[in-house]
């Protein structure tokens, strides 16, 4: 059994959720608090172990690549002034190989990891998808990376969902086997919430085995005339076990406007740089808002 060495980031998107914003900008570069979203996912790799990355882009996403290579000009500029804190942070990921690829047509999930398959080779990936922000403090991927570990076997991440809002994802069918972890039966795609097998979705993290590949070569497109992964992983059950992991830390859709501003003041929150400011400034506007509700009530 191979080690998991390698992740791939999934960033071809067109990122409609976020026009005009994302006309010419990828949605994959949006800043939260003081980082694009996409390091975000980097970072949680590389605390993982993970040092070899592959991101899988589209037109208009070069900002992705100019931002983890390395810029001569900015870092003299930094050093002649001394800001060593902000060359240190610059340069924090520079130890990371990066490797890029081009889907040509947004053709879905299924189809972007199989556009990576020639950077991946025969061994096991770590799969994250960065609109899925997971609170640093979290340890989401490290767990998933020990079951597979454990179980020589393909993870995904789950999440137990409202059943009104199940529609918007994959879903599992399993077996509860251990302390938030299931061997998966089935997977449905988008369900409506009285046809959902259980409340327990799949999220942006996987741990994916080399197989999946020649699945994803064969498979026809589907929901929407695009390759869906949920369809690959439902074909691989056939053929071998898959696991889910519950997580039940703290996810932010940040692909939706409203789970992007809570990822925002959430991670402000915490950020050592602006946390006791910004605090002041919510509990201003709070106080401001409750005032103003109560002028009117009067």
């Amino acid at each position: 059994m191979s080690s998991v060495t390698k992740a791939l980031l999934p960033a071809a998107g067109l990122g409609t959720r976020f026009l005009p914003a994302t006309k010419a900008s990828p949605k994959e570069m949006l800043p939260i608090v003081d980082k694009p979203m996409i390091q975000y996912a980097v970072e949680e790799a590389e605390a993982c172990g993970i040092n070899e990355f592959v991101i899988v882009t589209g037109r208009h996403k070069r900002s992705i690549e100019d931002h983890f290579d390395i810029v001569y000009e900015l870092e003299e500029d930094l050093k002649q002034k001394g800001k060593d804190k902000l060359l240190e942070m610059i340069n924090r990921l520079s130890h990371l190989d990066f490797a890029y690829i081009r889907q040509g047509r947004p053709l879905g999930l299924g189809h972007a990891i199989l556009r990576a398959k020639p950077f991946v080779k025969n061994e096991p990936v770590a799969v994250l998808l960065s609109d899925d922000v997971i609170d640093p403090e979290e340890s989401l991927l490290k767990k998933m990376i020990s079951l597979y570990e454990e179980l020589d076997c393909p993870v995904v991440a789950l999440e137990e969902v409202p059943r009104d809002e199940i529609f918007r994802y994959g879903v599992i069918e399993g077996i509860a086997e251990g302390e938030d972890t299931y061997r998966i039966t089935d997977f449905v795609e988008k369900p409506q919430p009285e046809e959902a097998p259980s409340n327990l979705a799949i999220i942006g993290r996987y741990i994916l085995t080399p197989d999946i590949f020649k699945i994803l070569e064969n498979m026809e497109p589907g929901r929407g005339g695009e390759y869906q992964l949920t369809d690959a992983l439902k074909a691989l059950l056939k053929k071998r076990s898959i696991y889910g992991y519950v997580f039940r830390g703290k996810r932010y859709d940040a692909g939706d406007k409203f789970g992007f501003l809570k990822a925002t003041v959430d991670l402000a929150l915490k950020s050592s740089n602006v946390a006791d400011k910004f605090r002041d400034y919510i509990i201003e506007v709070a106080e401001a808002i409750k005032k103003e509700e109560t002028q009117r009530q009067n």
